[in-house]
């Protein structure tokens, strides 16, 4: 079973919908360090995606360093490395541009922007905190 659900979007590689899903379920505590992955074949029949795009997307993660391979164990989720300022800048980097452009062509302030994104914030965070306490 996949810990987490996708809902496809038109003009967005599959490939980085699923990663950011998977990214989505690590990040909220859904799937949390040790915790096993799928396989690349249980991945790609639960998603119902081909077992080339399942490979990218474990390759991805294992890049990201989402997901480490244990031998004789399988592929689990990564320990977050503790990172420095630039380096979560860096890898942040896209995504921020990305959110900033579509706000600006929506015309949305950027005190709406860090509202939008506290409020997200605040929802994954106790998500999180209901998930640990239920455990």
């Amino acid at each position: 079973m996949v810990p987490f659900q996708l809902t496809l979007k038109s003009g967005v590689p599959i490939h980085e919908q699923v990663a950011f899903a998977a990214k989505k379920a690590i990040i909220s505590g859904r799937l949390r360090p040790g915790d096993p992955f799928p396989s690349v074949r249980s991945l790609s029949t639960a998603m119902k995606i081909h077992a080339n795009t399942a490979q990218r997307v474990i390759a991805q993660l294992k890049q990201d360093g989402l997901l480490e391979v244990r031998p004789g164990i399988g592929t689990v989720v990564a320990q977050p490395p503790p990172s420095a300022r630039r380096e979560r800048a860096r890898i942040l980097g896209g995504d921020i541009e990305s959110l900033t452009v579509e706000a600006m062509k929506m015309g949305v302030t950027l005190e709406e922007l860090q509202d939008f994104i506290a409020e997200q914030w605040r929802k994954l965070q106790s998500g999180r905190e209901v998930r640990e306490k239920s455990k």
